[in-house]
């Protein structure tokens, strides 16, 4: 089945074209490179993984409750609106909700491996050639994944949302080398690292919880190796060129965070114009969604000041999102964790077959010695 047999809404065309722009460096200077970002290559290179054999495809997933979360926390749940709806109508709200999110993840994945294909191509050190290399397999791996999920288990697909799209053309179509970077390690990466771990920790559904730890291991590596390379060429600019990366940072902060309203999922479940209109005004009220929107800058704002983009008008954009308390947040704790949960959940999973295997050799012999 195409992809586009699954979409809710016309995806217009079949590619997306975007004019490049910049130089593709080559390197003579092949000697060893800055130790941390040589240590981050080699853990990528350890890091690799087997989407089709390391995350269990045979689990079951209803698409109508994919998360297995509770209906507290839809937007509309307990208003006019949702009091109005029949079973069926809340059975889309929930399978176009889950739908939408796990698309723009999918689309986000595929923006990530183009970027950082981008950056192998125009980074000018050999080192971080190295490192974007890994990472766009990486990412491959990802969109492979979500694609899958979408097709085989949700059975549902959303276009690209317009603000993202915006967000990968400026990204893209920038001529200088460092904003593939800025655009996707820090803040596209960032927030869809913080979005994978608010779903990875409230679902209560194991394929998705796979689905989730897993990319997450690898993305807190991406933003570390954004952060290496950001930092140490940052300290080299002047005050005009760090305010054109903090232009940037705050336009694609806020497209990011109005992307999160999703508009489009609403009318792509049938709702008319004045229930659309009235869903948005639900999804701007809600104070998980609030929360969900603070949280969701819990990786970019510490990774922005981290990297030395901190002046006083970047601060007051964050106020103005409410966000600016998530500058102390501690980027390394957070992907501590993030790789601790991946190699638990692993655990827990390979001792649960290890012991179901012990039981069927026991119960084999048992048969056998009774016979």
């Amino acid at each position: 089945m195409s992809t586009h047999d699954l979409y809710t809404i016309p995806a217009e065309l079949s590619t997306w074209n975007v004019e490049a722009a910049g130089a593709a460096r080559f390197t003579w200077e092949y000697d060893d490179g800055r130790d941390r970002m040589l240590a981050l290559y080699q853990k990528g290179k350890d890091k690799q993984w087997d989407s089709v054999k390391r995350i269990d495809w045979d689990l079951e997933v209803d698409p109508y409750n994919v998360l297995g979360t509770p209906d507290s926390i839809i937007a509309i749940h307990g208003t006019p609106l949702w009091e109005r709806m029949d079973e069926e109508q809340r059975r889309q709200v929930r399978l176009h909700s889950a739908a939408w999110q796990f698309s723009q993840f999918l689309h986000g994945e595929q923006g990530a491996m183009i970027c950082s294909a981008r950056i192998v191509e125009s980074v000018p050190d050999l080192d971080s050639k190295f490192y974007a290399a890994t990472q766009t397999m990486d990412e491959a791996r990802h969109a492979e994944t979500y694609a899958r999920f979408l097709q085989e288990k949700v059975g549902l697909a959303y276009p690209i949302n317009p603000h993202l799209k915006a967000l990968l053309d400026s990204t893209l179509s920038d001529s200088r080398w460092d904003m593939p970077y800025l655009g996707m390690q820090v803040l596209i990466e960032g927030l869809a690292l913080a979005a994978f771990g608010v779903m990875r920790d409230i679902t209560t559904k194991p394929l998705p919880k796979q689905i989730l730890a897993y990319v997450m291991q690898d993305e807190a590596r991406h933003v570390a190796f954004g952060r290496m390379a950001l930092r140490d060429y940052y300290r080299s600019l002047s005050e005009p060129e760090l305010r054109e990366r903090e232009d940037f940072v705050i336009e694609g902060c806020y497209l990011m965070r109005d992307r999160l309203r999703g508009r489009e999922s609403w009318e792509g479940m049938g709702l008319n114009r004045a229930e659309v209109d009235e869903a948005m005004e639900c999804v701007d009220r809600s104070e998980y969604l609030r929360l969900f929107r603070s949280l969701l800058f819990s990786r970019i704002v510490p990774c922005v000041k981290d990297i030395g983009l901190w002046s006083p008008r970047l601060q007051e954009a964050y106020a103005d999102m409410g966000v600016l308390d998530m500058a102390g947040q501690s980027l390394e704790a957070l992907m501590r964790q993030d790789e601790e949960i991946a190699d638990r959940l692993d655990a827990e999973r390979f001792a649960a077959e290890e012991a179901e295997r012990h039981a069927e050799v026991t119960a084999t012999i048992t048969l056998g010695a009774e016979s």
